[in-house]
């Protein structure tokens, strides 16, 4: 049993060590805010999920759901902050919106009466049947 745990852990490590990796790099070279904010929370939190249930396979059980709770924890807290980033982003003009193939979130200050300034265009019909 504890080879097996063992060839486990010597997979998830290195994978976790590599999604990292890829996340940070992914901050570095990705052009805009959006592409930066896929790589920070989607690869990143990959990457840190992948260590911390190879470092739970490890532990006993009483400290492995500590791991586990930080796993949870971090689940629930990146999308949250990736939306809020994404917002500001978007509101401070931080991002290109000439890349965006649709703007929904204008459409929708559009109708809720708070359009930023250049965004006052109402939505188009074809935008409607989509």
């Amino acid at each position: 049993m504890t080879t097996v745990l063992n060839a486990v852990t010597a997979v998830l490590f290195p994978a976790g060590a590599a999604f990292c990796l890829l996340g940070a790099l992914g901050l570095l070279r990705f052009p805009d805010t959006t592409s930066r904010l896929h790589a920070a929370a989607k690869a990143q939190t990959l990457g840190l999920l992948l260590v911390l249930v190879g470092a739970a396979a490890q532990m006993p059980g009483r400290h492995a759901a500590v791991l586990l709770l930080v796993a949870l924890f971090q689940l629930f807290t990146a999308p949250i902050s990736s939306q809020i980033i994404g917002r500001t982003a978007y509101r401070t003009h931080g991002l290109d919106r000439d890349l965006l193939l649709r703007d929904e979130l204008a459409d929708r200050l559009v109708r809720d009466g708070i359009p930023l300034p250049g965004h006052d265009r109402p939505q188009r019909d074809d935008d409607a049947e989509r």
